[in-house]
């Protein structure tokens, strides 16, 4: 009884949402506001084409090309997240939806892009206009010729923001169009469309897009909404393994642009085959991604962070030696056990090292009286060799000076034969 109840609860919640979606479905695509479209993002084909040619007011959709031209930016080098995003006189003065900043000060250029995708920031998205164009009108221009690069040849942007403008312009097919490219052309800057919350300073500020809470798959992109247009979205979602991008113009609420854009995306994926799945009972749980705007000016980020590594850096270090101090206490008992036993092993590991090192030094203490005494006996082997030459030596001398004493009584002839004799003795020793 209980299952059955649960049941037809369940049945009559379905069907009453597919009664509610029906009524709104027949409300929006009555409107002359509306427009629908939805593409495979893979292969561009077209698989759903209400009114998609329609000319239609952008509004806020405006900031997608915005953020298209930011990222060629830094793709190309000449901005990148760190960069100031000044807000003029201008820019500030814009209406909301707003971010506030003050004219004259700045944010990271990462900062305005979740300003844009999150608050939908008018004075910041006017800003970008300014930074990468001069002025917000000529930036307009550089739009433009950019969307029809693209193919998008019915959209003319006149300001950076879709705030209201007659000659703003364009259809349902151009911003599925440009959605897909945002997707194919910049990768690794698309999970900026995915994010539920931004935190700027002391606000977390949320996102408006409530498809990415309430739709199974969705992961982008970007709402809008002016009185002209009414309420307009650009949505991916994906679905095993299969992408599909379509936008929705004309909406009377938020929740009737929703729902319609819902059934666009599912009769999308049941048209690639791509199975059912049930509609929510609650809205998916948020894929939340906050981002701390730290960026007034990348100088003052640095001194921030400055700062934040010197308190941190003594708190590691008094963590790390209370942990070696706890660790020091907290050692079990076996484990002194065990170096008690082996304590003995160790001293007499340090006996032996002594041993080894006294054994080292005693042989060149032993060897030093033998060097000597080897030394004296040298000396006096030389000695004994050298005395029969002294002797010699000694006797030459000795006959030397007696000759000369005789050559004093010898006569002159005598004198002149021995002459000669005494010189080749002299010049033989």
């Amino acid at each position: 009884m209980f299952r059955s109840a649960v049941l037809r609860a369940v049945t009559g919640a379905f069907l009453a949402v597919g009664l509610f979606t029906t009524g709104a479905s027949a409300q929006i695509t009555a409107s002359p506001r509306y427009s629908g479209f939805v593409i495979d993002a893979r292969s561009g084909n077209v698989l759903i084409a209400e009114g998609a040619d329609e000319l239609r007011h952008p509004a806020s959709l405006t900031k997608m090309m915005t953020l298209y031209m930011l990222f060629e930016a830094m793709q190309a080098g000449r901005i990148t997240l760190s960069t100031p995003i000044t807000v003029s006189f201008e820019a500030a003065s814009r209406p909301p939806s707003k971010l506030g900043v003050p004219a004259g000060g700045s944010i990271s250029a990462e900062s305005a892009i979740l300003a844009l995708v999150t608050r939908s920031a008018n004075d910041i998205a006017t800003a970008i206009g300014e930074t990468l164009g001069g002025d917000e009108q000529t930036f307009a221009r550089m739009m433009t010729q950019r969307a029809r690069s693209l193919g998008m040849s019915s959209t003319t942007f006149r300001n950076a923001s879709g705030l209201p403008d007659p000659e703003q312009v364009t259809t349902a097919r151009d911003m599925t169009l440009l959605g897909r490219r945002l997707i194919q052309d910049f990768p690794d800057r698309y999970h900026y469309f995915s994010l539920t919350h931004f935190q700027h300073g002391s606000r977390l500020i949320r996102n408006h897009n409530g498809m990415l809470r309430d739709y199974p798959g969705a992961d982008g992109i970007k709402t809008g909404y002016i009185n002209a247009s009414g309420f307009n979205i650009v949505t991916s979602a994906q679905r095993d393994g299969v992408r599909l991008v379509g936008a929705v113009f004309g909406g009377n609420s938020w929740a009737q642009r929703n729902d319609r854009m819902a059934e666009l995306l599912d009769a999308g994926f049941a048209r690639m085959g791509v199975r059912p799945v049930a509609p929510l009972v609650a809205a998916l749980p948020p894929r939340i991604a906050v981002r701390q705007d730290t960026t007034v000016s990348p100088a003052q980020r640095r001194a921030v962070a400055s700062r934040q590594v010197a308190v941190r850096e003594p708190a590691v270090r008094q963590r790390g030696g209370h942990a070696r101090a706890t660790a020091t206490a907290s050692r079990p008992a076996a484990a002194r056990q065990v170096a008690a036993r082996q304590a003995p092993a160790r001293q007499a590991a340090s006996r032996q090292t002594a041993a080894t090192r006294q054994a080292t030094v005693r042989p060149t203490a032993v060897r030093q009286p033998v060097v000597r005494q080897q030394q004296a006996t040298r000396t006096r082997r030389a000695a004994a060799a050298a005395a029969p030459q002294a002797r010699q030596v000694q006797q030459a001398a000795g006959r030397a000076t007696t000759r000369a004493a005789q050559s004093t009584t010898l006569s002159p002839s005598r004198v002149a034969a021995t002459g000669p004799r005494q010189q080749v003795a002299r010049n033989r020793d």
